[in-house]
């Protein structure tokens, strides 16, 4: 029998908030191995935060009458956000939002709600009687209706 997600988050949810982390994504596979992925509102998710959610997992499901194998993980660095949380948590950060249609932006997070995205960027554009482009900042919002997906900017720095 395959394990209820919403079970899990029910169970689950208090002691992540605890943690200071929250639910990213739960999946339970067919032959229940369960993933619960989960980010930290501030800073990084650390090892003990895995072990306490991990420990209460089990204490929570019993494994000898569910059968299931558990991984806890935090989100990754380049992955898309899920959830409304981490539009929050990466206010103030660079981004780079796929829209539908093919545009990619890149630019910083400046604002998230149930609707949309507020994105601040560089644009080159050509002024009107001008014959060379020019950069300037521009600040868009962008609905969500419009988003494939918006992840954070990785940079790796010499």
């Amino acid at each position: 029998m395959s394990m209820d997600k919403e079970l899990i988050q029910r169970t689950i949810e208090p002691v992540v908030g605890d943690l200071g982390c929250f639910i990213v994504e739960i999946t339970v596979s067919k032959d229940n191995d369960v993933t619960l992925t989960v980010e930290k509102s501030a800073g990084e998710v650390t090892l003990d935060d895995c072990v306490a959610i991990n420990d209460a997992f089990l204490e929570a499901f019993d494994k000898d009458s569910e059968d299931y194998s558990l991984t806890v993980s935090s989100a990754g660095l380049d992955q898309p956000f899920k959830v409304h949380a981490q539009y929050v948590k990466a206010i103030g950060t660079q981004v780079t939002a796929l829209l539908k249609g093919g545009r990619k932006l890149t630019g910083v997070l400046t604002g998230v709600d149930e609707n949309g995205i507020n994105l601040r960027y560089m644009a080159k554009e050509l002024p009107e009687g001008k014959k060379k482009k020019v950069t300037v900042e521009r600040e868009e919002r962008i609905g969500f209706e419009a988003v494939n997906s918006v992840s954070p900017l990785v940079e790796f720095k010499k």
